[in-house]
């Protein structure tokens, strides 16, 4: 026993009962911990099962035989063996190399359109003054809202009366658009840039355009790749827009896909389709997987730090 313990012999006989009781605490702050952990992992196998079950099924049909497809479900979990030549009539049955170098085109310059002109408005929405900025911003957003579906219709007129169908000009001007998710994202990023470095850009005798190329937009790169991902993806899993403005010759993969296997009849293979759905999910699964540890997350914090 110290000397602050004979000197003070209440508190020597209350210490063991706090330590106690703070135990206690941490063991049943540790438990509370275990058991929601608990559930965050029930939660996430339940969305890997339901996310993951359209995929397998696929996949399994993809390697199926018709008359294995057509017999149900228990065919097509037993398979003895597996159809590999459906994925060699996939490419085979419709001109898929030029179907696929459309998509990979119309894709690529979409996503560095949107990214580039999304990009510049953000800035300008989060560094600029300007009188009805906040209004302007509040209506783009307000765009969001509004479905897609709804403006197809009056989208192809649009564009059928300016001599654009068949063509990849909308996409095009799309592109110059933006889109509004993005111009919110870029806007929420360089808005969280220390204004420091704005004011020393402006000493340093740059305007708003270098100061913008020049210490905005290398700071950016998270936001930037998480753009040009989202862009790309967006533009290669469309399916209306493709099947309603371009023809047979120019169109993109997912068009092509799913109405190009037929039988003599003029109908659907649906192995052969499946087959072809799976080349199709392909490269952008390879894509995402090479590229998350890029999205935005710690990312975009360390970027603005640095």
């Amino acid at each position: 026993m110290s000397q602050q313990d004979i000197l003070n012999p209440v508190a020597a006989l209350e210490a063991p009962a706090a330590v106690r009781n703070q135990r206690r605490k941490k063991v049943r702050t540790h438990q509370e911990g275990q058991k929601a952990s608990f559930w965050v992992y029930i939660g996430v196998f339940i969305a890997i099962a339901l996310f993951g079950i359209p995929f397998i099924w696929i996949l399994l049909t993809s390697l199926a035989s018709q008359k294995q497809f057509a017999e149900g479900a228990l065919a097509l979990l037993n398979l003895s063996s597996p159809q590999w030549d459906n994925f060699y009539k996939a490419v085979t049955l419709i001109d898929f190399g030029a179907y696929t170098w459309n998509t990979i085109f119309l894709s690529t310059l979409t996503a560095v359109l949107t990214t580039l002109s999304s990009a510049t408005v953000g800035f300008a929405f989060a560094r600029l003054r300007a009188p009805g900025k906040n209004l302007l911003f509040t209506i783009i957003l307000a765009t969001m809202l509004i479905p897609s579906i709804a403006t197809l219709i009056p989208t192809y007129i649009l564009f059928s009366r300016i001599g654009l169908v068949n063509t990849y000009w909308p996409w095009v001007l799309w592109g110059i658009a933006g889109t509004p998710y993005l111009i919110f994202l870029f806007r929420q990023f360089f808005s969280a840039i220390p204004i420091e470095l704005e004011d020393a850009a402006i000493i340093d005798g740059a305007g708003w355009f270098r100061s913008y190329v020049f210490v905005f937009l290398p700071l950016a790169r998270p936001a930037l790749l998480t753009s040009l991902l989202l862009s790309f993806t967006w533009t290669w899993g469309d399916y209306l827009a493709p099947a309603l403005l371009l023809n047979l010759n120019n169109t993109t993969l997912a068009v092509a896909t799913a109405a190009g296997y037929l039988d003599p009849r003029g109908e659907g293979i649906v192995t052969v389709q499946a087959a072809g759905a799976v080349l199709y999910l392909l490269p952008v699964v390879v894509i995402f997987l090479f590229t998350q540890k890029y999205f935005m997350g710690s990312g975009l914090g360390s970027a603005v730090k640095g």
